[in-house]
């Protein structure tokens, strides 16, 4: 894609960035939407966040480990998967590897015959969720960290055995935390061969963080941008695993970093001065404590409902994938209040978004792409979409219920393989009259009320406001790259008992 000179986009620009497209493992990530972290080590039993690498295995005992346990507490929350740190940065590994001695093997937890990663991933294939893997780059306990060569070769093997030893993997997901060897270097990861391996032994897995894949929001905060956009720089790809940029002390500041130029990604200001756009959806992790391990101490701090239920509407609502972090403590179990926390937030989503009141309702729209139908928007179908003809970047459709209903939330989804909406406002039609019957309908004199203003949609965006009583709506895109497809057109009652 060629810069302009001026600074300003080209119309080929414009229509670049809308023909780039989502691998089909981005896209399957995407659309799991939400899933669990589980941080869980020898941390655990030392109450530190990160060790030292001079932990004895002795100490690792969780006597009541129950992974099932774990998986039924994130399917309550309604995740599609869990993400287990396998190796965190103090080296002691969750599985029997074979290539180092600090690992459960030497533990007394199972009689050293235990394997932890085995166990999770058994339990989330028994219990209907994808299996994923943390394993951390930086490791201050192997004596051949800083001999780069030598080290990478040792994370290639435990790489290697985690990959094929543990059935089907959704995700490996790697930080770029580095620090110096016992020699005195730092070490140098060789990031392109670690994603040959993975490519190599679990193509469908997404490499996510320090990857091709997924990238991270910017912060563990829970931090999300208004507008999150999927088509961004290419060279953000490189961004995270450069090692000036690595975390290399465990630090609340690097847990809190963005800058307000990291808010924009992908406006067509960015984009009109960079040579090569990327897919490169962004994933916002943070943790349902204050911490990533389990602490006592921390109880009684789980984020409130409120809390998790705003981040849920940033992320998974803003076109970004949530991954939630959930500590087991020594025992092995997720604390009840976490439990609690879970089952709260699941059967809010599982409420809000229970019934469709756009389901029968018909729509209309000022143009129309020949097979591309306006129709589609309501057919429940992701690979259907409306879009209007080639070219044309502000248009409109009405959405009619049929009868007056009363609704707080509108999720709008465009066709998975593109984004391309840049703005867009929701209005509501206000007959003149005062009839608040469901069964009357808004016919008559009135006129269109705002409800919202937006910026980016992709894959979704969840638009909530106080509760309106209305039978017609109108979504307005004014603004979109090339042309918009929009694939979802959903209306919900909160409140609703039924």
């Amino acid at each position: 894609m060629a810069i302009n000179s001026s600074g300003v986009i080209s119309t080929e620009q414009v229509k670049a960035a809308a023909l780039v497209r989502p691998t089909e493992r981005q896209m399957m990530i995407q659309e799991m939407e939400f899933y669990a972290f589980v941080h869980f080590t020898i941390n655990t039993f030392t109450d530190q966040e990160w060790g030292s690498g001079q932990e004895l295995p002795s100490i690792f005992n969780p006597t009541r480990l129950d992974a099932k346990q774990w998986v039924r507490a994130c399917k309550a929350a309604g995740m599609k998967g869990l993400i287990l740190t396998c190796k965190h940065h103090d080296g002691f590994c969750l599985w029997p590897s074979k290539y180092t001695e600090h690992s459960v093997k030497n533990s007394p937890w199972k009689d050293g015959k235990g394997d932890v990663v085995r166990e999770v991933a058994d339990a989330c294939r028994e219990g209907g969720l994808r299996f994923g893997i943390y394993l951390s780059p930086w490791d201050r306990h192997e004596s051949c960290y800083g001999d780069s060569p030598a080290y990478n070769h040792y994370f290639k093997n435990q790489l290697r055995e985690l990959l094929t030893g543990y059935g089907d993997i959704f995700s490996v997901w790697f930080d770029g935390a580095c620090g110096e060897g016992p020699n005195g270097k730092r070490q140098k990861y060789d990031w392109n061969s670690y994603y040959a391996l993975i490519r190599e032994l679990q193509p469908e897995a997404c490499i996510s963080v320090c990857g091709p894949d997924v990238r991270w929001c910017g912060n563990e905060a829970g931090h999300c941008r208004k507008s999150e956009w999927s088509v961004v720089p290419a060279s953000l790809q490189d961004k995270e695993r450069i090692q000036e940029n690595s975390q290399q002390e465990d630090n609340d500041e690097f847990a809190k970093r963005f800058t307000s130029e990291d808010e924009d990604l992908g406006s067509r200001d960015t984009i009109a001065n960079v040579s090569e756009l990327a897919w490169y959806p962004a994933e916002v992790d943070t943790s349902i404590r204050p911490g990533w391990f389990y602490h006592a101490s921390q109880d009684n701090q789980v984020k409130s409902l409120d809390e998790l239920r705003n981040m849920y509407y940033g992320s998974v609502g803003g076109n970004a994938m949530l991954l939630l972090n959930i500590p087991a403590d020594t025992n092995g179990l997720f604390h009840n209040n976490d439990v609690q926390r879970l089952e709260e937030l699941g059967t809010w989503i599982r409420n809000t978004f229970k019934t469709n009141l756009a389901c029968g309702a018909s729509a209309a729209a000022n143009e129309a792409m020949a097979g591309h139908e306006v129709a589609n928007v309501l057919d429940g179908d992701r690979d259907t979409f409306w879009a209007p003809e080639e070219g044309t970047e502000v248009a409109s459709i009405i959405v009619d219920l049929g009868m007056k209903q009363t609704f707080d939330h509108i999720v709008l989804q465009e066709y998975r393989y593109t984004q391309r909406i840049e703005s867009f406002s929701l209005e509501y039609w206000q007959s003149d009259h005062a009839d608040t019957t469901e069964e009357s309908t808004d016919s008559g004199t009135g006129e269109w009320q705002p409800i919202l203003n937006g910026t980016i949609i992709g894959h979704k965006r969840i638009c909530h406001f106080p509760a309106i009583h209305s039978s017609r709506l109108r979504l307005k895109i004014t603004g979109s790259r090339w042309w918009p497809n929009l694939s979802t057109f959903q209306v919900y009652n909160s409140q609703s008992q039924d």
